[in-house]
C-alpha cells in the first residue's frame, strides 16, 4: 500500500512538470479562393515555382532547379533589397496542378514561423472555374515556452494567414474578367 501512494504522488508531481515542459505545437491552416477561370489558365499564373510575381507581397523570385525536386528559389520581398524567403521544392505534379515547398530560411522577423511546408493546388470546378488551395503547417517563430506576443501561436497564424490571403485575393483579382 505504502509503494501504491508514492507511486501516486511521484506522478502527480511530475504529471504537472510535464506539461508545463510541453512545447509549441504544429499549426496548420487552409485558406481557398473560388477563381473565374479554368484550372489550366490559373495554373499557368501560379505553377512555375520559379516565378511568385503573381503574389503582391513578392518583388522578385531567383532560383535553380525549375519544378524538380530540389529545386530552390528565394523571394525578395517588398521592394529591391528588401527582406528574403529561401525555399526549397519537395513534391511537384503539373497533373495534378499542385506543388509542395518548404521554408529553409527566413527571420522570424519577417515571417514568425519555425519548421515550415506549404502546398499549393488548382482544383477544378464543377461547371467551370477553379478553386485555389493553399495549405500550411508550421511552428511559431518562438520555440521555447513563454513566447514573446510577436514570436507565438497566434503572431504566426495571423501572418501566414495575411499571406495565403494577399495571394489568393491577387489571384481572385487578376481572373475576374474571365
Amino acid at each position: 500500500m505504502k509503494f501504491v501512494r508514492l507511486a501516486a504522488v511521484l506522478i502527480g508531481m511530475v504529471v504537472p512538470l510535464a506539461a508545463m515542459a510541453h512545447g509549441p505545437t504544429r499549426q496548420k491552416i487552409t485558406l481557398t479562393a473560388e477563381v473565374a477561370a479554368p484550372p489550366e489558365e490559373v495554373w499557368s499564373a501560379i505553377g512555375d515555382f520559379q516565378d511568385m510575381g503573381w503574389h503582391p507581397a513578392v518583388y522578385s523570385t531567383e532560383g535553380e532547379g525549375g519544378n524538380e525536386i530540389d529545386a530552390t528559389r528565394v523571394l525578395t520581398l517588398g521592394e529591391e533589397g528588401g527582406p528574403t524567403i529561401s525555399e526549397i521544392l519537395y513534391k511537384y505534379s503539373d497533373e495534378k496542378m499542385s506543388y509542395s515547398y518548404r521554408i529553409t530560411d527566413v527571420l522570424v522577423e519577417v515571417l514568425p514561423v519555425t519548421n515550415y511546408s506549404s502546398h499549393l493546388t488548382v482544383i477544378p470546378v464543377d461547371g467551370g472555374g477553379s478553386v485555389v488551395e493553399w495549405r500550411g503547417a508550421f511552428y511559431r517563430g518562438y520555440p521555447n515556452n513563454d513566447p514573446p506576443p510577436e514570436l507565438n501561436d497566434e503572431a504566426a497564424i495571423a501572418a501566414v494567414s495575411a499571406v495565403y490571403q494577399a495571394g489568393l485575393d491577387a489571384l481572385v483579382e487578376r481572373f475576374a474578367g474571365n
